[in-house]
């Protein structure tokens, strides 16, 4: 497949960047950012995709991930401990839906998309919460830069890595003293030796249990990220403590 070369705006995506940092809600602006600076690095991630068994089956079923993830009543009769049942408990308690990004998503003038590559670039954008109940992440600040991170470490990604690193000093800045950077370097350490997410085939984890899915995977536990909530929240309003911003979450 010959995709032209994809125009890189970097002003475009500073002026996307400063937006979200003013408004850390404004998911829309996290897919200009990635939209102004990836060029075609999306595109060598589908390549390497559709190579891939999983791939293969997924585009030949045109297998539709969000269909499967608004099936909020076959996720909640999954049994405790799976990642769908996990996924449908998270997302209860955060008051989300799995839909949520797709309208955040639509980009001002994005090129025509061949069938295949909108289908893998609109599983990417679905799976974004199942990658935090699997990965242990939050949906705090540091939480939603620490999973950026994650998936920058695993395919190079610069308009995510912009916005990990411009994220990253605004939740150290809010939360002085403790060791963000270090949980973010974690977050990349742990993607690099964990399996390729974007490869998986989620449908078919939903079902397992996530304790053995992790290992299997290679993803290990976020130490330091916990141990920053855990002190975080012991920690008295009175010590000037605030809460993170929510960086690039729904």
């Amino acid at each position: 497949m010959t995709v032209p070369k994809k125009r890189v705006r970097p002003i475009a995506a500073i002026k996307a960047l400063r937006a979200l940092l003013r408004d850390p809600e404004d998911t829309r602006q996290v897919f200009l950012v990635t939209e102004a600076l990836n060029g075609n690095s999306g595109m060598r991630a589908f390549e390497r995709f559709r190579k891939t068994e999983t791939g293969q089956a997924i585009l030949r079923e045109r297998r539709v991930l969000l269909d499967r993830l608004c099936d909020q009543a076959s996720l909640s009769k999954l049994p405790a401990g799976t990642l769908g049942r996990s996924y449908y408990e998270f997302m209860s308690r955060e008051g989300l839906t799995a839909d949520g990004l797709v309208e955040a998503s639509q980009a001002e003038n994005r090129d025509p998309m061949p069938e295949d590559v909108r289908l893998f670039a609109e599983r990417g954008r679905d799976w974004h919460d199942l990658q935090h109940v699997l990965t242990g992440y939050g949906r705090d600040g540091l939480g939603e830069v620490c999973v950026l991170m994650f998936l920058c470490a695993q395919s190079w990604n610069p308009g995510l890595l912009l916005i990990v690193m411009a994220g990253m000093f605004k939740v150290a800045k809010e939360i002085p003293g403790y060791p963000v950077k270090r949980a973010v370097l974690e977050a990349w350490r742990h993607g690099r030796k964990a399996a390729w997410l974007t490869g998986l085939d989620w449908e078919g984890l939903l079902a397992q249990k996530l304790d053995a899915t992790r290992p299997q995977l290679g993803v290990a536990t976020p130490v330091i990220y916990q141990g920053i909530l855990a002190n975080f929240a012991k920690a008295p309003a009175a010590n000037g403590a605030v809460e993170a911003p929510a960086m690039a979450a729904e």
